[in-house]
């Protein structure tokens, strides 16, 4: 029984996804944490001291944050960016030579 579930993991790619799931939490965590504590600090502290605000993540209009949209936007693209480039990396086809 163990080892038709070790096969089964095997023949599934399970072990594989389950590295990559744990990778891109991290990789997450980390692209949030230089987004929110070095570039939108760095980015925006005259436009944050312009409108007598800590932290822009506080910024509203009529309650709706937008200033947290921004980071989770910024966030994104970062994330999406470092996807397309590990993709593209890794899963690059071999190109076949025409005679």
């Amino acid at each position: 029984m163990v080892k038709e579930f070790v096969e089964f993991l095997r023949q599934y790619g399970v072990i594989g996804l389950a590295i990559a799931v744990v990778i891109g939490g991290k990789l997450n965590e980390f692209v949030s944490s230089m987004v929110n504590d070095l570039f939108m600090p760095i980015v925006f502290q005259p436009l944050l001291r312009a409108a007598e605000v800590d932290d822009i993540r506080k910024l509203s209009w009529h309650g709706i944050l937008y200033g947290k949209a921004v980071g989770a936007g910024i966030d994104f693209l970062i994330v999406a960016i470092i996807v397309f480039v590990f993709a593209k990396y890794v899963l690059k086809e071999e190109k076949v030579v025409k005679r």
